[in-house]
C-alpha cells in the first residue's frame, strides 16, 4: 500500500492547499481515523509552519523536539489527531487540535501548562480480574480503576504523563459537546438529553438548539461551558 495519496484525494477535514503539490503523506496506522487525524510531520510543516519542507520536518522529529501529548514522536507519520496536545519545546510552542466550526482540523494555541492535560472520551468499559473497571478511552489510552464511577460517553480531563484523572464531565443535560463527526462536525452545542435507543444502534444525542445526532458524534467538552480553548469563529 503506498505511504502518499494525491492531496484531492485528502480527507475534506485536512486544512491542506489541495493544488499547490501533487501528493500527501498518509498517517501511519493508529488511535485516530484519517479523517481526524494528520501526520506529525504535515503538522509541523503545513499547520504550525515550524518548518519549510519535509525533510526539515523530519529532522525536528528525528531530534525529538516534537511533543504530542508530552511524549516525543519518533514516526513523522504517526497520527496526531483531535484533543492532542502538541509541544515544540524550542521554540517555545504549544497546540490542542481541534475543529474549526467548519470541520476542517485546526491548532489552537495553548499555554505550557494546558499542553499537560487533554480531554478522553470513555469509548466503553471493560472488566478486568480483581473486580476492577478499565476504561478505554479515546486516542488509545486505557485507564483501570477499583471503581465502576463513569459512564459510556463522558470525559475525562487526564494528566498527559501520567494519566492521574484532573476531572470529569458526564453526558448530561447542560453539558457542553463538541461534535466531531458529521456533516455538523465542528459545532459546539449544549446538550438537552440522551435518548437511548433499543438494540445495537447508537443512542442519540438532542441539543437545546434542536439538531440532533448519534452519541459517538458528540464529545464532551464541559460541564456547563467548555474547560478547553475553542478556535475563533470562521467568517
Amino acid at each position: 500500500m503506498s505511504d502518499h495519496m494525491k492531496r484531492l484525494a485528502a480527507p475534506a477535514t485536512w486544512p491542506l492547499k489541495r493544488k499547490a503539490h501533487v501528493w500527501a503523506t498518509k498517517p501511519s496506522p493508529g488511535a485516530h481515523s484519517i479523517e481526524s487525524s494528520m501526520p506529525a510531520a504535515m503538522v509541523l510543516r503545513d499547520m504550525i509552519k515550524a518548518c519549510d519542507t519535509g525533510r526539515e520536518a523530519k529532522r525536528i522529529i528525528g531530534n525529538r523536539e516534537m511533543l504530542v501529548d508530552g511524549t516525543p514522536v519518533k514516526n513523522p507519520k504517526a497520527p496526531v489527531g483531535v484533543m492532542d496536545t502538541i509541544s515544540v519545546p524550542k521554540m517555545d510552542l504549544n497546540y490542542r487540535m481541534l475543529l474549526t466550526d467548519k470541520g476542517k482540523l485546526t491548532l489552537v494555541p495553548i499555554s505550557a501548562d494546558e499542553a499537560t492535560w487533554k480531554l478522553c472520551r470513555i469509548e466503553n468499559k471493560t472488566k478486568i480480574s480483581g473486580g476492577k473497571i478499565q476504561l478505554n478511552l479515546s486516542g488509545g489510552r486505557n485507564i483501570v480503576l477499583d471503581k465502576n464511577k463513569y459512564k459510556t460517553g463522558d470525559t475525562l480531563k487526564i494528566d498527559v504523563v501520567d494519566q492521574k484523572i484532573l476531572g470529569s464531565f458526564p453526558l448530561a443535560p447542560g453539558a457542553a459537546a463538541l461534535i466531531i463527526n458529521g456533516a455538523l462536525a465542528g459545532k459546539v452545542e449544549t446538550i438537552e438529553k440522551r435518548v437511548e435507543v433499543k438494540g445495537s444502534a447508537d443512542d442519540v444525542v438532542r441539543f437545546s438548539s434542536g439538531i440532533e445526532t448519534v452519541r459517538k458524534n458528540a464529545f464532551i467538552i464541559g460541564s456547563s461551558r467548555p474547560e478547553i480553548k475553542l478556535p475563533e469563529a470562521s467568517e
